[in-house]
């Protein structure tokens, strides 16, 4: 089920919340309640998705149990492997078979194994509970709470990454406590955000890079149409994630719980390392915590600290997606981290900070046409063609959607308050707060109901 459907919005949504807050002083009643919600949820893409979920969920939970009373190596080791033998054989299959038969120059045909939504946020999210039982550093949580905080339907198919002393804690609390209008006043502005950035910013930039990078399988691009689809991606991915964190930390806030921000306005980074401490947030914390760091980080020299960066950024690009372009990526990312930490160690010189936003953006959108494209083929000529390597044609192609919804949406990210700022810190206690936030949550539902709307992008991963 979509955020961004009528079905969600109209019906699934409102039914929710109305039983949750029935039972807002029977605390086991609403959290089985939002249980079977999110299972809906999940299993309304395709109810053959679920048994997977649960298994994984009953199995990371046992195993969490066990840890503590019996052999903790022995357990801790069995419960990582299977949790990377599920993501290992749903979602890397085919892409390791085929790399392997490419490799012996083989043929390989697709087994299309079915990708269930959201394995790679749910796996990593109990990947990292296991991790922390195992330090000692969690409790053990009984199994209804542990269920509700992995299966929770904001965070489940797409995140944010949320660790388990982020979210059951505050499961105690009765969501009718002081400040429950506040709440869903919030909650519910900061899901309107997050939907006018989906649908009308996310999915306008869509119309225009979906056919450029379409036309650059086959033909070359002119200068200006590549660096028209560099930037739409640039913008769409940026909406589109950001929309879908917005909507699920706002969708949280109405259930009374309070979820980690996933982005900070990251385009206004000026270095590399400021990208990633504003971008995917959350997984650039569990990569941080959960293999940069026992890589050794940033504590045993700089050789180290680069082969660590080049490491972790190498399998969060292949987190990404079963794709060599994601593996290059995240290789790309790893060493321009390490170059910056070269950088920052050895020389006194620091750019001036707009040459260093223009750099930091440049390798950006760049990194980005690798990330979009289908094949290296397709990226490198866009790359060229961005770059003038193929002419400098000013010649543009036909696509559909307005060419200045990127300019809106650069204003948007490079000026002004953060989502969160907007919905969260400020006083908006006035008519046109309101009204404003109404009419964004009617315009979208409207609009959503053409049937012209499409799924995130992070669903793919």
């Amino acid at each position: 089920m979509l955020f961004n459907s009528q079905a969600f919005l109209l019906l699934f949504l409102p039914l929710t919340l109305a039983g949750y807050y029935l039972f807002a002083k029977h605390r086991a009643q609403r959290e089985w309640l939002l249980i079977s919600a999110s299972l809906f949820f999940y299993g309304y893409w395709d109810y053959r998705l679920l048994p997977l979920l649960v298994f994984s969920i009953c199995a990371n939970w046992l195993f969490a149990r066990w840890i503590r009373a019996h052999d903790r190596k022995g357990v801790f080791v069995a419960g990582i492997a299977l949790n990377l033998l599920l993501i290992g054989v749903f979602k890397y299959a085919d892409f390791f078979a085929g790399s392997l038969a490419w490799m012996f120059g083989e043929q390989h045909t697709p087994w299309n194994i079915i990708l269930p939504l959201g394995i790679s946020f749910f796996t990593f999210q109990q990947i990292s509970y296991l991790a922390d039982r195992y330090k000692g550093e969690a409790p053990e949580y009984g199994f209804r709470e542990y269920f509700l905080y992995v299966s929770f339907f904001p965070q489940l198919i797409a995140g944010p990454i949320v660790r388990h002393n982020e979210l059951i804690y505050q499961l105690d609390a009765p969501p009718d406590r002081p400040g429950m209008y506040e709440r869903l006043s919030r909650g519910a502005t900061l899901l309107a955000i997050g939907l006018v950035k989906k649908v009308l910013i996310a999915d306008t930039a869509a119309r225009i890079a979906d056919p450029l990078f379409a036309s650059a399988a086959t033909v070359q691009l002119s200068l200006i149409d590549a660096w028209v689809a560099a930037l739409a991606f640039t913008i769409q991915i940026y909406f589109d994630f950001s929309g879908y964190s917005d909507m699920a930390i706002g969708l949280a806030l109405m259930f009374a719980l309070s979820l980690p921000f996933n982005f900070n306005v990251p385009y206004r980074a000026t270095s590399i390392r400021e990208f990633w401490r504003r971008w995917h947030m959350t997984l650039s914390h569990f990569l941080r915590d959960y293999l940069y760091i026992p890589l050794g980080g940033g504590r045993h020299g700089l050789k180290r600290q680069s082969l660590a960066l080049t490491v972790t950024m190498f399998l969060g690009g292949l987190w990404h997606g079963a794709g060599w372009t994601f593996v290059a990526w995240g290789v790309m990312h790893g060493v321009g981290l390490a170059a910056h930490a070269w950088w920052s160690r050895l020389s006194a010189f620091r750019l001036p900070v707009p040459a260093a936003w223009t750099v930091t953006m440049l390798f950006v959108i760049t990194g980005w046409v690798l990330f979009r494209a289908q094949s290296f083929a397709e990226a490198v000529s866009v790359m060229e063609s961005m770059f003038g390597l193929n002419g400098f044609s000013l010649e543009t192609a036909k696509y559909e959607g307005p060419a200045y919804i990127i300019l809106i949406g650069a204003v948007v990210a490079l000026i002004g308050p953060s989502s969160q700022d907007v919905a969260l810190e400020r006083r908006y206690d006035k008519p046109w707060a309101a009204f404003a936030t109404a009419s964004a949550l009617v315009v979208c539902a409207i609009l959503v109901g053409s049937g012209d709307h499409s799924e995130f992008i992070y669903f793919q991963f």
